[in-house]
């Protein structure tokens, strides 16, 4: 461990390499013209950064032996480091992944029959503060680059097809079929980075993965949700946990700011140009907080006018949260009344709980800048 911090500290030292995973293929065909080189360099470069894996300038062959030269000096291709990998019972898989001395991330894959999905962090800690979530209880430090979120993609698949067996796996066949940002952190406020990192996921010299099949969870930044529709319309998912202002207010405190029925708008203009004719709303269920049949009428007419699906998601505990699970009885009511009024809703599968990469469990290490961890959360107030 001390050895990786030590490299770890070398790396964020020497701050005059460019970090080319920070870069997607427009901006890697700027930084060649910059260089007097051609914008095709980017392409090539990046089958080889993101398809290969390869990391050594010196490896690239495709490429001028002088271009080579003057890439190991002026730039870089640095991945954070795998402090810890843990498996789950359930095959499901846990990085912790180390950004600087200090910080740390998690990243975790979840294997099913008909596919690999890969839940992705976004920020060191989460500004949001949503009460039921292990991740906004640990406060704020700092976003990620595009390369430390890219970089999750790029250690889980070097690590998943390493195991599988380069030579075993089918010709173009992906273990990570899927990836949901939905880890540690809101999405689109880190919307830079993480827009950088997404367009490398889809494309075809790198991951080559389709919009539909890249998911963005947000709790509803309204003015960044509608720039997303023009830069980069991947599949959406809302955070939504309530169906009235005043419950969400407490559960999900950005809604104070862009309260439902603007966030409904913002869904139905999203979806003009979205991969997906609809939207998914998240609902986590908590016992006696928002899981009665109340609240699922409730429901019903806000979520009326927007084409959707539902999934509902049991709340996975962490230590002090405040909650409980709500009873498997409440949600198959729940689900019931949601399904006769004509929804398609699903039940989210409690997936890693023995390792703690359920949803909303995820934590790593925040040296939190907001002082949040020090601050008693009002549980009581939705009580």
């Amino acid at each position: 461990m001390v050895v990786i911090l030590l490299k770890m500290l070398l790396l964020r030292l020497n701050t005059s390499l460019v970090n080319l995973l920070n870069l997607d293929q427009t901006q890697l065909a700027e930084y060649f013209v910059g260089l007097g080189e051609k914008p095709f360099r980017a392409k090539q470069l990046m089958r080889w950064m993101h398809q290969r894996g390869m990391h050594d300038f010196t490896q690239m062959t495709d490429i001028a032996k002088s271009l080579r030269e003057k890439l190991a000096t002026e730039a870089e291709i640095s991945l954070p480091f795998v402090q810890s990998e843990q498996i789950s019972n359930d095959g499901t898989r846990k990085w912790l992944i180390g950004t600087d001395t200090a910080n740390s991330i998690e990243t975790v894959f979840i294997p099913e029959d008909d596919r690999g999905t890969l839940c992705i962090s976004s920020q060191v800690g989460c500004a949001l503060a949503c009460t039921f979530c292990s991740t906004g209880r640990q406060g704020f430090n700092r976003n990620l680059s595009a390369a430390e979120i890219i970089g999750q993609l790029a250690i889980a698949n070097q690590s998943l097809r390493q195991e599988a067996g380069y030579d075993m796996l089918p010709v173009g066949e992906r273990i990570i079929s899927n990836v949901v940002m939905m880890g540690m952190g809101e999405p689109l406020t880190n919307y830079d980075n993480v827009v950088t990192a997404m367009q490398i996921m889809l494309d075809d010299s790198a991951y080559g993965l389709s919009r539909r099949r890249v998911t963005l969870s947000t709790s509803g930044i309204v003015p960044a949700m509608d720039r997303l529709k023009e830069d980069c319309p991947v599949a959406l998912a809302v955070s939504l946990h309530a169906p009235n202002d005043e419950l969400r207010d407490v559960l999900v405190p950005i809604n104070k700011k862009y309260p439902i029925k603007e966030l409904m708008m913002a869904c139905n203009r999203y979806l003009e140009k979205a991969p997906r004719d609809f939207v998914t709303f998240e609902y986590v269920m908590l016992d006696g907080v928002n899981d009665t049949v109340e609240h699922a009428h409730q429901l019903l007419e806000v979520i009326k006018n927007v084409p959707c699906k539902l999934n509902l998601i049991p709340f996975n505990p962490f230590p002090n949260s405040g909650y409980e699970t709500s009873k498997l009885s409440h949600i198959r009511v729940f689900r019931d009344i949601l399904m006769q009024a004509g929804y398609v809703v699903t039940v989210r599968k409690t997936r890693g709980e023995d390792i703690d990469a359920a949803c909303g469990q995820l934590a790593g290490k925040v040296l939190d800048k907001t002082k949040r961890a020090l601050k008693k959360i009002p549980i009581e107030a939705v009580a």
